[in-house]
Order: structure tokens, then C-alpha cells, then sequence
């Protein structure tokens, strides 16, 4: 499939095992290739090896082993290989309901419950232990401990201080299904192609919109306009690929998407208070501090 092919977010049908509550998948780098997708499964996930983007919503950010963290429904999401190489993960997939109507409404299980509402946007556990729990449940064969593993994990996830939110936007958490049926392909082209010359035209067309009323539906949406959007991808890659390469700010300005480079240096001081130069040597400095 090429990049320009792929305009909408896949629905993607989880298949539990028959007769389990949950599922429990150990990846290779096969998985990292799923699109931007979404489902109406909670998920975790723990990268063991690799690296590359992450993106969650309208969120992107680097991912690296161990990093870890819980998706709510519906919330569109792909993990990107940056570069494409062996990588794996662990990712546990779990219905609201999937041990029975209103379980995680107990007064017993209310830090989960807790959890799983913050969980909507996106949440990232930072300097999380857990993963060796993580480890020991998906070595698990015996069906009872599984049961009792998870819900130990999800109590132990439940009590961690240290939560990072993802997709502060709150883009997908309040949206109609019909309102995730047109933003959702626009966020997955952009996953695709931000770093392509970008048409307001063509994003419209995906939404089924003419440009002006696509311009206020989507800033409504997302309470940014669409280019800020964009821009603010480009940026994000832009800083990934001077912290994690040596490759000259130009082709990085030109790589990113941006077709300028003193456009590029405008944009990236302006919402970095730095040069991207600079930005470089103060990471590099602290990296050997």
C-alpha cells in the first residue's frame, strides 16, 4: 500500500481467544507495521525492543524500550519503526466489560476505575516497574493466574504517581462516532504524509468538506487550525531527527517537510525559543554531562 493509498483510520476487530476475557500478543517488527488504527478495546503496550514515532491521537512522540503505555476505546493509535529493524512488544487488549458488566465499577477495583477514565486520552507511565509483571503474564499458561496477574498489573498501574498524558487535546474521548468517522482519516493521512508537500484541498476532499468549512470544523475538533497541526508534526520529527542523527540541519529542514530552510529556522525558534542548531548542542551537552 502507498502512502497516498491509505486515507482512513482502520477499524480493527480484536479476536479473543475462545473463552478468555483478554488478549495477551507478543509482536516482532510485523506489528510495528499496522496502520492508524482504533478499536473499542483498552490497550497496553510495552515495547521490549526498537524505536521509532508513536502516535496517539493528534500526539506524536519518540518511543524506545520500555516504553509503556495505555490506550482507552477508540482512540487512534500506530507505533512507527524509526529505523526499520528488529523491534517487539507485548500488548494486552481488554474490553470494558470483558469480566462482566459494571466489574470495574466496585468499590474494590475504583483506582482501576480511575485508571481506565484517564486512560481516554492516552497515558504513558514514565518510570513504571511493572515490567516484570508484564514479562510473567504473558509467560503465564495457567488461566486462573492469568486472570489474577492481570488484574494485579492493572491494580499496580492503578497506584503509580508518575502518569504522563498523551493526547491532551482530548480529541477522540468526546467525539460522536460519526465525528470520529471524519477526523480520524484526516489524522491518519497526516500520520502518512506530513512530511510531503501537504493540500488543504486534498484534507478537505478526505473529510468530505469544502476547505473553509473543513478550516472551522477542524479547529473546533482539535482547537488548532490544520497547518498548526501539521507544523507541529514536522517540529516534533524535526526534533527527533536532531537528537538521534548527525544529518545536516538542511536535510533534516527539507526531510521534515518543511521547503524552506529559513522558513525552518523561523518555525522551529519560534516554538522552541532556540535554533535548531543550538537545540542539538544543548542535548548533546546534557547527553555527556
Amino acid at each position: 500500500m502507498t502512502k497516498n493509498a491509505m486515507l482512513k483510520a482502520a477499524y480493527e476487530v480484536l479476536q479473543p481467544t475462545t473463552g478468555h476475557s483478554f488478549l495477551v500478543t507478543t509482536f516482532d517488527e510485523s506489528g510495528f507495521r499496522a496502520p492508524f488504527h482504533f478499536h473499542p478495546e483498552y490497550e497496553l503496550t510495552l515495547i521490549t525492543a526498537g524505536s521509532g514515532k508513536r502516535y496517539v491521537g493528534s500526539h506524536l512522540a519518540g518511543f524506545q524500550p520500555g516504553d509503556l503505555v495505555l490506550l482507552g476505546p477508540n482512540l487512534p493509535h500506530c507505533w512507527k519503526l524509526e529505523p526499520a529493524g528488529a523491534a517487539s512488544s507485548i500488548v494486552i487488549q481488554f474490553a470494558a466489560d470483558c469480566l462482566g458488566q459494571g466489574f470495574f465499577s466496585s468499590a474494590e477495583l475504583c483506582a482501576i476505575q480511575r485508571l481506565l477514565h484517564s486512560s481516554l486520552c492516552g497515558i504513558r507511565f514514565p518510570n513504571s516497574s511493572v515490567q516484570p509483571r508484564i514479562h510473567a503474564l504473558a509467560a503465564e499458561k495457567n488461566d486462573f493466574r492469568r486472570l489474577i496477574r492481570f488484574l494485579e498489573l492493572l491494580q499496580e498501574l492503578a497506584l503509580e504517581q508518575d502518569l504522563a498524558p498523551l493526547d491532551t487535546n482530548g480529541i477522540t474521548a468526546g467525539l460522536t462516532p460519526a465525528e470520529r468517522e471524519r477526523i480520524h482519516p484526516i489524522f491518519a493521512w497526516l500520520v502518512e504524509n506530513f512530511r510531503e508537500p501537504i493540500s488543504l484541498e486534498k484534507a478537505a476532499a478526505i473529510a468530505g468538506m469544502s476547505p473553509n468549512a473543513f478550516c472551522r470544523y477542524f479547529r473546533k475538533i482539535t482547537r488548532k487550525t490544520f497547518m498548526e497541526t501539521v507544523i507541529q508534526y514536522r517540529l516534533d520529527h524535526a526534533v527527533r531527527q536532531l537528537v538521534q542523527t548527525n544529518e545536516p540541519i538542511s536535510a533534516i529542514c527539507f526531510d521534515c517537510g518543511f521547503g524552506d530552510l529559513s522558513h525552518f529556522y523561523k518555525t522551529f525558534r519560534a516554538r522552541m525559543h532556540t535554533s535548531p542548531l543550538n537545540y542539538r548542542r544543548k542535548f548533546m551537552q546534557g547527553a555527556t554531562a
